[in-house]
C-alpha cells in the first residue's frame, strides 16, 4: 500500500503528514512525500533550500516510527495540484493526504485551489486535513 502526502512545510501540511504517519503505521503502508515547485528560472535558491529542508524533516518524521518513506521535490512546470495527481497516477498511489487552507473567494479565483483539483481529479481516495 502506498500513501502520497503533498508537503510544503506549512502547519496544515504537517497535519496531513501526521495523519498519514498514523495510517501508515496501522496499515503498513509506504509513504511518498512530495513537494511541487514550478521549476525553471523562477525558483529562488532560498526556496529550493527550504523545500529540501522540509523534505528532510518529513523523512526523519517517518523514520522515527520505522515507516518506509521516500521524498521527492518535483519541478515539472505544473501547478501543485496537477503535479500531485500525475505523480499519484505514475506511482500507483492508494491514497492521498492533502492539507486544506481556508481562502477567500478572491484568493480562490486568483490562485485556484490545488486541494480542490486533487480531490476532483485524483485516481484514488483523498483525505483532506485542515489546520488543528
Amino acid at each position: 500500500m502506498k500513501f502520497l502526502v503533498g508537503y510544503n512545510g506549512s502547519d496544515v501540511s504537517k497535519a496531513a503528514l501526521s495523519l498519514a504517519r498514523t495510517y501508515a503505521d496501522l496499515l503498513g503502508a509506504e509513504v511518498l512525500v512530495v513537494t511541487s515547485m514550478v521549476g525553471g528560472s523562477s525558483e529562488k535558491p532560498d526556496d529550493i533550500g527550504k523545500a529540501t529542508r522540509d523534505l528532510q524533516y518529513a523523512e526523519e518524521f517517518f523514520q522515527e516510527k520505522g515507516i518506509p518513506c521516500r521524498t521527492e521535490q518535483l519541478a515539472r512546470g505544473m501547478t501543485p495540484g496537477e503535479d500531485m495527481v500525475k505523480y499519484a497516477q505514475e506511482n500507483d498511489v492508494d491514497q492521498i493526504f492533502v492539507g486544506i487552507e481556508k481562502k477567500s473567494r478572491t484568493q480562490k479565483l486568483i490562485l485556484g485551489s490545488n486541494a480542490q483539483y486533487i480531490i476532483l481529479k485524483a485516481p484514488c481516495p483523498v483525505v483532506s486535513v485542515n489546520s488543528p
